[in-house]
């Protein structure tokens, strides 16, 4: 009979440290995005910003998603029960964003119909700039723990935030170009430039494979 190859206790260890920063991350992208999608939506629903109430939204399906990570780290140990949980939390995520398009790109064209202008919002440009600069370095860190894990469901969370930083930074040139320019069409167009992105990210997410390494 051959010997038992025994898991060396290190890696068990280093496997657990990596988990509980990945938890950690989470944690993290679950406080900032509260934050965020509170000071989105009432910022935005003040201002008549279809797009910033949409960024907002957006931030409630962010946390969804650190939800769901944390979810399926918990079952790190179990490679059946982290397969399944990816799979469900991969479909409902998807769901999230085509519901979010579909929003988006009906609150956009109506507000086109309507030429109605939005209110300029300060605290919309504030909170988009900040988002622009935070989200890149969360999704960089994500990614790198994702890496030592060869944990595919992070990395998934990671681009999810290189998505977040991608809205902000349009939501950011439409706030701007309606408060220095005056022009109110900015901000549904902003709208209609996120719903294909969103709209396809959903699809990518309902269509991943499931498996987590």
């Amino acid at each position: 009979m051959a010997p038992a190859i025994a898991t060396r206790p290190e890696m068990t260890i280093d496997r657990a440290a990596l988990v509980r920063r990945g938890r950690r991350l989470e944690y993290f992208t679950i406080s900032w995005n509260t934050l965020e999608g509170v000071i989105g939506i009432v910022a935005g629903v003040l201002a008549g910003s279809v797009s910033l109430v949409g960024f907002g939204v957006d931030s409630a399906i962010e946390v969804s998603s650190a939800l769901a990570l944390i979810w399926r780290m918990s079952a790190d140990t179990d490679a059946g029960g982290r397969e399944y949980r990816e799979r469900v939390a991969l479909r409902l995520v998807g769901g999230c964003f085509l519901l979010l398009a579909i929003y988006v790109i009906a609150e956009s064209v109506a507000q086109l119909l309507r030429g109605a202008a939005s209110e300029r919002s300060v605290t919309g440009i504030a909170l988009t700039f900040a988002s622009v600069v935070v989200m890149p370095m969360l999704a960089g860190a994500k990614r790198r723990t994702a890496q030592a894990l060869q944990s595919g469901a992070l990395r998934a969370d990671a681009r999810q935030a290189d998505f977040c930083a991608y809205l902000s930074a349009i939501v950011l040139v439409g706030l701007l170009l309606n408060l220095m320019l005056g022009w109110w069409w900015a901000d549904p167009l902003a709208g209609l430039v996120m719903a294909p992105i969103i709209g396809r990210e959903g699809l990518q997410a309902i269509r991943a494979d499931p498996c987590c390494d």
